[in-house]
């Protein structure tokens, strides 16, 4: 069995809700069972009508013709509805195609601007700091193993 590790971080739990956010939380659930009780009621209203339609459709006296220029209508309208429908969804496609282009683009230029800046600014001082010091030290281990040599400094 694992032990657990001290130097991990315990899991953070969430902050208790606030009262305002608990009646916020129920008026939301309210308003979803709500649209989900209106929306059963549609599709049952709509089968409803499509079944009495049906048999109304099949007496003999009833007026096929007239049913058939109300049914063209409908299909009509329908089109229409969904040119619009594409309408829109052009719209908001070209509003995504601006937003990626004037809003992300210019953070990802920016971000590859400051990436490239650190890379030189490591660069600069790996080579202008780090490696002085680095030779620096070099030659003082070097003077420090000479003067052990000639009996100066004791080892």
């Amino acid at each position: 069995m694992a032990m657990p590790n001290p130097t991990e971080p315990a899991p953070q739990t969430p902050p208790p809700l606030t009262p305002e956010q608990l009646v916020e939380l129920r008026e939301q659930e309210r308003k979803q069972k709500q649209m989900m009780a209106a929306i059963i009621t549609g599709v049952i209203a709509f089968l409803g009508l499509l079944i009495w339609a049906i048999v109304a459709l099949m007496r003999p006296e009833t007026p096929t013709d007239k049913i058939r220029d109300v049914f063209i209508i409908v299909v009509a309208l329908e089109t229409l509805v969904i040119g619009v429908a594409l309408i829109v969804l052009v719209i908001q496609l070209a509003s995504l195609i601006n937003l990626l282009q004037n809003e992300v683009r210019p953070i990802l230029h920016a971000t590859s601007e400051t990436v490239n800046t650190l890379r030189g600014t490591a660069e600069f001082l790996g080579e202008n700091v780090i490696e002085p010091v680095i030779k620096l030290n070099g030659y003082l281990a070097g003077l420090k193993r000479m003067l052990e040599l000639l009996g100066v400094k004791p080892k």
